[in-house]
């Protein structure tokens, strides 16, 4: 097939496509307005299941399938970055010169870094009940750590990273998520039912299975950007080639 005739082919089928997303987007309802089926029926779902944080329950709960999806593109992503990115034969590593920081820097980063820990942390416990939730915490909790390398440098980084920990935590968490979709096949429900008991409403032990898949999802995106991020900075910091910087 020539050029000209592939160019005609793929203009019919964008044409055919942008009807029908025109199509579409014309029968959607008006923007605004006070009628929500969806959303009435997310909160009357979420609250059915002991979930105060309607978000959490929508992510972890109605559309639990899809989440995992999410989850699975960056453990993909992960994966792929620290095959790429991984140390040739021929590359060589050096000891990361220390480099002067302000003392107002070194206080921010030093003030900074437990605080950064404990809002992760409380984001990824407590994402069942109020807004926040595992990927919201991960990031949060992976921010901390790197707060060690604002305030001192690369060295101080490395010490306070257990990456070789930080790999197995992020394959595991991406695992206990699609392993305990299970539980509810186990009990003759639908993969991923919420088949757990749901607990008291609005306390820590609420919402059944939302709880726990949240807290896997907290661990594989703290896990995941830390272990993304090292890879990153082990070739921007570290790697000598030939004798140079690279």
């Amino acid at each position: 097939m020539s050029r000209t005739a592939r160019l005609r082919l793929f203009l019919a089928a964008a044409a055919v496509l942008a009807a029908a997303l025109i199509t579409a987007a014309t029968e959607l309802p008006g923007f605004g307005g006070h009628h929500h089926p969806y959303g009435e029926r997310a909160v009357a779902a979420g609250l059915a299941r002991q979930t105060a944080n309607i978000i959490s329950s929508v992510n972890f709960d109605q559309r639990a399938f899809d989440t995992l999806g999410e989850e699975s593109i960056l453990f993909g992503s992960v994966l792929g970055a620290a095959i790429l990115l991984r140390l040739a034969r021929d590359e060589g590593k050096r000891r990361a010169a220390a480099e002067p920081v302000l003392p107002t820097t070194r206080l921010f980063g030093a003030t900074l870094l437990p605080v950064t820990l404990l809002v992760g942390g409380y984001l990824v416990a407590h994402g069942q009940l109020s807004p926040g939730g595992g990927f919201q915490g991960g990031v949060a909790l992976a921010t901390a750590l790197h707060l060690a390398y604002v305030a001192a440098d690369y060295r101080v980084l490395k010490r306070i990273r257990p990456l070789a920990a930080l790999d197995v935590a992020d394959a595991l968490a991406a695992g206990t998520y699609a392993a305990l979709g299970l539980i509810g096949l186990a009990q003759g429900a639908g993969y991923l039912a919420n088949t757990l008991p749901l607990g008291t409403f609005n306390q820590m032990s609420s919402s059944g299975l939302v709880a726990v898949i949240n807290a896997a999802v907290g661990v594989e995106v703290a896990s995941g950007v830390v272990v993304l991020l090292a890879h990153f900075l082990d070739q921007a910091v570290e790697i000598v080639h030939n004798g140079e910087n690279r």
